[in-house]
């Protein structure tokens, strides 16, 4: 099953033909479109949020879905809101919990309801909500949901905006400034690949950084300034490239898009363990999530990538593996 909130565009179509290319053939795919008021708070979007049913039909039974579940909320919820719920824990007071309270709450209640309806053997998840789908993978995991959980890779307009309903809320203004949202956690990425380029190098010279360390002195004394410099950045090159030069890195795009006209207003940014959200330590190795949020105009948007700090752990999980 592919579960969404309806407005389907490529990102979901992306999911539906994943689920297609998993169960092949002769499998059946179920999408279900329902816009959950369960996890809207006061003063969010909910009466606005896009409602394409029609257009939502044609492009899941188009990307190979085998039928479409649309429920009214008087079918998913009989009698109004339920009194029980799914709680999310402490995960699910972090960054998009603290910013939205009730909203994973909201979210993994419906999920578990749909998934109790369509008893799917897999289910399949975008990446681009990546703290949601770490919260439904522990939801199965704790409560023994009988179904493998599937994360699928964000899917990228060509400018690099990652795909969104709420994209469509966007003026060309805001578009550009929402931009920076990507090149941030870009920039993070690309600041880690440097560094990790240097501390490989470091760690492939006969004896390490002791030996880059003299040769940048040797260079200094013979005036060699700029290849000096570069030896002296080898040889300081962490064991494990630094999580706080990342997110410097991503923070100094950020404030350059505060100042732009519109202006984008930081939620957060954040670099955390995608398995409980928790910020991550100056020596952490392994996985990690570089996450950010944002509001421009009227309209809030998420992005996130994942990053990998020097030898992963064999504990760490990957945001693309099944649960």
């Amino acid at each position: 099953m592919v579960m969404t909130m309806g407005a389907l565009h490529e990102g979901h179509a992306t999911l539906i033909r994943a689920a297609r290319a998993r169960v092949g053939a002769d499998g059946f795919v179920v999408v279900t479109v329902f816009v959950n008021p369960l996890q809207f708070g006061a003063g969010e979007d909910l009466d606005r949020y896009p409602r394409t049913l029609d257009a939502d039909l044609e492009l899941a039974l188009g990307a190979g879905a085998s039928v479409v579940f649309a429920p009214s909320v008087d079918e998913v919820y009989p009698g109004g809101e339920p009194q029980v719920r799914i709680t999310a824990g402490p995960m699910g007071e972090r960054l998009e919990g603290a910013s939205r309270p009730g909203h994973f709450d909201g979210m993994l209640t419906v999920v578990a309801k749909l998934l109790h309806l369509t008893a799917p053997d897999l289910a399949f998840f975008g990446q681009k909500d990546a703290q949601q789908l770490a919260l439904i993978r522990r939801m199965v995991r704790d409560l023994n949901f009988p179904v493998e959980v599937v994360g699928v890779e964000t899917v990228r307009e060509e400018d690099g905006l990652a795909l969104s309903s709420r994209n469509r809320y966007l003026s060309a203004g805001e578009r550009r400034t929402a931009l920076a949202l990507s090149r941030a956690l870009f920039a993070g990425r690309e600041r880690l690949a440097a560094q990790e380029a240097l501390r490989a190098r470091a760690d492939a010279l006969p004896n390490g950084r002791d030996r880059a360390e003299n040769r940048a002195e040797a260079l200094s004394r013979l005036g060699e300034a700029r290849a000096a410099a570069d030896a002296h950045a080898v040889a300081q090159a962490s064991e494990c490239a630094g999580p706080g030069a990342v997110r410097a890195a991503a923070r100094a795009v950020l404030d350059e898009a505060a100042k732009a006209v519109p202006p984008l207003t930081l939620d957060y940014l954040a670099l955390v363990d995608p398995a409980d959200f928790t910020e991550v330590a100056d020596d952490h190795a392994g996985q990690a999530v570089l996450a950010v949020a944002a509001r421009v105009g009227s309209t809030r948007l998420i992005d996130n990538i994942p990053l990998s700090f020097g030898p992963p752990s064999p504990e760490s999980p990957t945001l693309g593996a099944a649960t």
